[in-house]
């Protein structure tokens, strides 16, 4: 894992292309579809997958038995590729071939170049937990712990420190000063506390920070 670093991609207007219709396709097309324009090559698809294709959310391509060189055409404009076959056999010959062209290849069996993380998400706070495909069992225990302590006051103070650096950047030209704020703001237990009630009480709590500094 030495040479892996953690990093948020930009998968908009993206090209995924995943080789298997199963459920192990299906589980990352699911994932990668919100974000990314994804494509599923496959002989037969889940009827989730042809949920998802109807709602425009995704591409099939139905195949029979595939080529080398009908998979060098699927890979063509491919930025992350994923072999999810049943067929391991396959799966290696689709790693060679993306890895040849340069693309990120994403593996389900084995380690590829892209490791896709236990994810945990509260508005715009996203945390990414992976074990490196070691201990998937431990990488749920963790993602279930910080999820008890991430709750969605987190997500409430991230929209909160965001609209409060605006108003800083009008009002104050310290910028050392105006880290010191928001701060100060974060640590404010009432400001906390104020979340469970309404987003407006707590806002309204953390702005006595800007004008204690007027």
């Amino acid at each position: 894992m030495k040479d892996f670093l953690p990093l948020m991609l930009n998968l908009g207007g993206k090209d995924v292309v995943i080789f298997g219709g199963g459920e192990v396709g299906e589980r990352k097309a699911a994932l990668f579809c919100d974000h990314a324009k994804v494509t599923v090559v496959s002989k037969e698809f889940t009827t989730r997958l042809n949920q998802l294709s109807d709602k425009g959310k995704l591409g099939l391509i139905r195949v029979k038995d595939i080529t080398e060189k009908e998979i060098s055409q699927f890979l063509k404009n491919a930025f992350i590729v994923i072999p999810a076959t049943n067929d391991s056999g396959l799966n290696e010959v689709i790693d060679k071939l993306a890895s040849m062209n340069g693309k990120l290849v994403n593996r389900v069996d084995a380690m590829g170049d892209v490791i896709v993380p236990s994810i945990i998400e509260q508005g715009d706070i996203v945390i990414g937990i992976s074990t490196g495909g070691k201990s998937p069992a431990l990488s749920r225990y963790i993602r279930e712990r910080i999820e008890k302590i991430i709750t969605p006051e987190f997500a409430q103070m991230a929209k909160l420190q965001t609209g409060m650096r605006e108003i800083l950047k009008s009002n104050i030209k310290d910028q050392k000063k105006r880290k010191e704020i928001l701060w100060n703001v974060i640590n404010d237990n009432e400001v906390w506390a104020a979340f469970k009630e309404s987003y407006e009480k707590a806002y309204k709590i953390a702005s006595k920070h800007i004008g204690k500094e007027k």
